[in-house]
């Protein structure tokens, strides 16, 4: 332990955190930068605070507030001790609805402040895309705006009062007037008058430098306002009285389409004076396929607020009119009003990834001109990357002529680098040429306040230091940031990277194969760290139940680079502390589909495990139920079922064999059942039914633990006058097919070639990635007479159904054999809608509840599944999140705790409010162990309670 440590740990009694882990967790924000701190502090009170800044005051320690960490411009990340106000100092104080105002800590989110103020009909003006995990303190420091700004300003305008600890231990509360400000500052005001009014552009987004002229005298003197935007160099808040707005009664969007991004940017402006609450603009590269917009290559967001819908629509409808666009559409449904804002919202992340697959980086992410002039700047924006041979797509807040946009610099090498520099130089110029500000939203940091004096000129630069030398005169707050920058082109985050691929077992194919790029795609917008899943959303379960930032996907992303850089986590594969923070991660695979860039944390962690253990023994957790497949098959080939159900009920016996196998004792172990699905299928006889061939999977859960879930599937398929065949042996039921067809189908009666397939699954959620790829070769070769044909591979259990369709192509990239299989693979309603289009389902016409499995959600998607549920009139919504049995997560030794908290969050609560004759729906094995282990209650598939629709047969 360090001088700096033990003297913090005794005078802090918040975390103090100096160990491996902390520290690789804050290395970096969201932006293109990264610094190594010393250590890592979770205040629990303003007092904390003052001790800390105390005790790296005595040693010349630098300090860094930090937030969220979706920082853009660097200005999250610090050399010396990182303040972390997310454990702690996170809470809302106080709301008072008649004077519309709120006492938060720093370290609250956003949305927590937004659900309190709700009810009263209230809401927090400025909005970021970040809302769900951005904090209050954050946004004071950057002066956030999002996409109301148009009606409600910046941060600033929504502050009223700031408490803050100033570097040298002076607490102060400061408001308008000169109350609380640090001795000097009005002095400095004074003397610099004229400067002060006439050094600043006057537009709406104008964040860059200090806002010095918030002091002015015509402005109250307002030392609160000034002090937004100071990014933590001026002094640490620890407690802020805001302003709160009214929030519409209903709302309506209208969308706008424009033929190109020129066209909405030169319209936005002229539709401010309709008062709508936002203009967002957004082009074409950045909306996924399919979605449906009006016809255009971009389009402006456009909403609209009023006492009721029809007004909203009213509002929203004049300005369609007014506008001249390509082509129009207004949304008043609130749902589809969130999907359409969630594009625009995950654009930040989207963006980071081009058209064609290649990076693209922050840097000039926000840069803000007067919205007159945006279709001008855009133009000459666009002269500018072609000229460097650059590519981005512009998006934002086109009402307040900030732009927003994600760029392909080569920050990888020096050829790269120095274009780089070359561009911001020439592109701060162009903004400033139109009259804008270098930051318009985020901040400068690192990225922009090196060139600071292009915009002021020198004279207000050095203004800016005199102001910065009077709250902060050791330099000890955030140095480099704002006030004698550190150079943009130093502290980039990639330059520590190996710069050779390396040696995986994945193919990685978004990322041509290269491991480092894979983990590059974690920018730090940290969608993974919402606090409270909405909607079908399942990342990051883990998260969600710990409030860790180790167990999100972004801290397991910074791990993994770090392990790569090699200059904090040093021992490589080897790392105890990637694998820690890896422990907890369930392979849900929830960041699959819903993290904006597609970090995939359960193949990553497949990856690690896989070269953690190579050579060494692994937790028998990994042998029992990493290899459950091939004890489920040596108990059914013995009769042994009743044997293992028997002693599984002794108490004694059962608790024994959990603890040798590193089985969770809290866990009962499933039952294994007399007859298995393949058993019964020979025992069956033909069924004489023709139509379709499909091959019907049976994966190790059906086969042995759940083969009621075959056998109803079989009746359904047939039901649906689809013919049912079963891998390996592919024993059809019923006479083989004419038509051309009988030749394929009389082989495969013959192809009864020794061995069993598998998924994979289990050997690759335990990262035995060897064992899985050979468990996969013979799956092929087993499979080559289906391969020869056309029919398609039903998976009735969701993991091993992505399994098929994402693992295996990307574990055997090598194999073509893989892709084609996987292009095979449909869900049960898939199944059912593609090859059975005119076959009507049993009218159930009951309500259901449950949940989607997180790998249908993340891989598979559940469309089908819904039409296939309308259709049988089952009615209702099922929940998202994760069941947190997650496979054999949940029965692993030490994670009860967290697969009972993943439960609770969503399928628990949605299970007990529901009525008697409601159909609990969960597909995957895992969720329905999940509810009759946590819950007493019976889970069913889908194609359990379709046979049951068809009545006796």
């Amino acid at each position: 332990m360090t001088v700096l440590e033990a003297e913090l740990r005794k005078v802090v009694r918040g975390d103090v955190g100096f160990s491996t882990t902390a520290r690789a967790l804050v290395t970096m924000d969201a932006s293109n930068y990264r610094r190594v701190p010393l250590g890592v502090v979770a205040p629990r009170d303003a007092d904390d605070v003052a001790a800390v800044l105390e005790v790296c005051r005595a040693h010349g320690v630098p300090v860094v507030p930090r937030g969220g960490g979706t920082s853009i411009a660097g200005q999250a990340t610090g050399t010396g001790v990182v303040l972390d106000f997310t454990r702690h100092m996170n809470r809302l104080l106080s709301l008072d609805p008649e004077t519309r105002t709120a006492v938060v800590q720093p370290g609250l989110v956003l949305d927590r402040l937004q659900e309190a103020a709700a009810p009263h009909g209230l809401r927090f003006g400025p909005d970021p895309s970040t809302h769900s995990r951005c904090t209050l303190g954050g946004m004071i420091g950057n002066n956030s705006c999002g996409s109301h700004s148009v009606a409600w300003g910046t941060t600033a305008d929504s502050v009223r009062e700031l408490d803050v600890v100033t570097a040298r231990g002076q607490r102060s509360r400061l408001g308008r007037g000169w109350a609380g400000a640090p001795e000097g500052l009005r002095g400095l005001v004074e003397g610099e008058l004229s400067l002060l009014r006439t050094g600043f552009p006057e537009l709406p987004r104008r964040i860059s430098g200090y806002a010095l002229d918030a002091l002015l005298p015509e402005r109250g003197a307002d030392v609160a306002r000034s002090f937004c935007g100071s990014e933590g160099t001026l002094g640490v808040l620890t407690e802020a009285v805001v302003g709160l707005v009214a929030a519409p009664r209903a709302r309506a969007l209208a969308v706008l389409g424009y033929a190109d991004e020129g066209a909405a940017a030169e319209a936005a402006a002229g539709l401010l004076p309709y008062g709508p609450l936002t203009v967002e603009g957004m082009a074409a590269d950045l909306v996924p396929s399919p979605v449906a917009l009006p016809r255009g290559g971009a389009w402006l967001f456009v909403e609209t607020g009023g006492e009721s819908s029809e007004e909203a629509r009213a509002r929203a409808e004049a300005i369609v009119r007014a506008a001249d666009v390509v082509d129009s559409l207004v949304v008043t449904d609130p749902a589809g009003q969130r999907a359409l804002w969630r594009i625009r919202e995950d654009a930040s992340g989207t963006a980071t990834r081009m058209p064609d697959g290649s990076e693209a980086w922050p840097g000039w992410e926000d840069c803000a001109v007067p919205p007159a002039r945006l279709g001008a700047y855009l133009r000459d924006f666009r002269a500018l990357l072609t000229a460097h041979g650059l590519r981005g797509t512009p998006y934002g807040h086109f009402g307040d002529g900030c732009i927003h946009v994600r760029i392909d610099f080569d920050l990888l090498t020096e050829a790269g680098i120095g274009r780089f520099r070359r561009f911001s130089e020439e592109l701060a110029d162009l903004v400033v040429t139109h009259g804008g500000s270098l930051s318009g939203e985020h901040g400068d940091g690192q990225a922009r306040a090196e060139l600071l004096p292009r915009m002021y000129g020198e004279r207000m630069v050095a203004l800016f230091e005199r102001a910065k030398a009077i709250w902060d005169p050791d330099d000890l707050l955030n140095p480099g940031m704002l006030v004698r920058p550190a150079p943009l082109d130093t502290n980039l985050r990639f330059s520590v990277l190996p710069r050779e691929p390396v040696d995986v077992a994945f193919g990685y194919p978004s990322d041509a194969g290269d491991f480092s790029a894979a983990v590059r795609r974690c920018v730090g917008v940290a969608k993974c760290r919402t606090t409270s899943a909405t909607g079908p959303a399942v990342m990051c379960p883990s998260f969600r139940a710990t409030g860790e930032e180790r167990h999100s996907t972004r801290g397991r992303a910074r791990l993994l680079h770090e392990m790569l850089a090699g200059e904090i986590v040093t021992d490589g594969w080897r790392s105890t502390e990637v694998r820690d923070a890896l422990d907890l991660c369930l392979s849900c695979k929830g960041c699959r589909s819903d993290c904006p860039v597609g970090v995939d944390m359960a193949t990553y962690k497949a990856e690690f495990l896989h070269h953690h253990y190579a050579g060494r023994r692994r937790p028998m957790a990994h042998y029992t139920m990493g290899w459950l497949p091939v004890w489920l098959r040596w108990v059914a080939r013995v009769r042994g079922a009743w044997l293992v159900n028997s002693l599984a009920s002794v108490r004694v016996l059962a608790w024994a064999g959990k603890r040798l196998g590193g089985v969770a004792a809290e866990r009962e172990v499933p039952r294994v059942a007399a007859e298995t699905f393949s058993g019964w299928w020979r025992r069956r006889g033909p069924a004489g039914v023709g139509g379709s061939l499909v091959v019907l999977w049976p994966d190790t859960f059906t086969e042995h633990l759940s083969p009621s879930v075959g056998r109803a599937a079989v009746r359904v398929l047939e039901a649906a006058g689809l013919r049912v065949a079963l891998p390996p042996t592919l024993r059809m039921r019923g006479r083989p097919v004419g038509d051309g067809r009988t030749k394929w189908a009389v082989s495969l009666l013959g192809a009864g070639r020794r061995g069993t397939v598998c998924c994979g699954l289990t050997y690759i959620s335990t990262g035995q990635l060897d064992r899985a790829r050979a468990v996969l070769r013979r799956t092929l070769d087993l499979l080559e007479p289906v391969l020869a044909t056309e029919a398609p591979l039903v998976v009735l259990e969701p993991s091993c159904a992505a399994a098929l369709r994402a693992d295996l192509p990307e574990l055997l990239h090598d194999d073509p054999r893989a892709a084609r299989l996987a292009a095979r693979v449909l869900t049960f309603a898939e199944a059912l809608e593609r090859l059975a289009p005119d076959w009507t389902p049993p009218r159930v016409d009951r309500p259901v509840t449950g949940q989607t499995h997180c790998h249908q959600h993340a891989v598979l998607g559940d469309a089908a599944d819904r039409r296939v549920r309308q259709a049988a009139l089952l009615s209702g919504e099922l929940s998202g999140g994760c069941c947190g049995l997650a496979g054999n997560f949940g029965f692993e030794k030490g994670h009860f705790e967290v697969s009972s908290a993943c439960a609770e969050e969503q399928l628990l609560p949605a299970v007990r409010e529901a009525s008697e004759e409601t159909v609990i729906l969960a597909d995957g094995f895992s969720c329905r162990t999940q509810l009759e282990q946590l819950a007493g209650v019976r889970g069913r598939h889908l194609a359990e309670v379709l046979a049951e629709g068809l009545g006796e047969g």
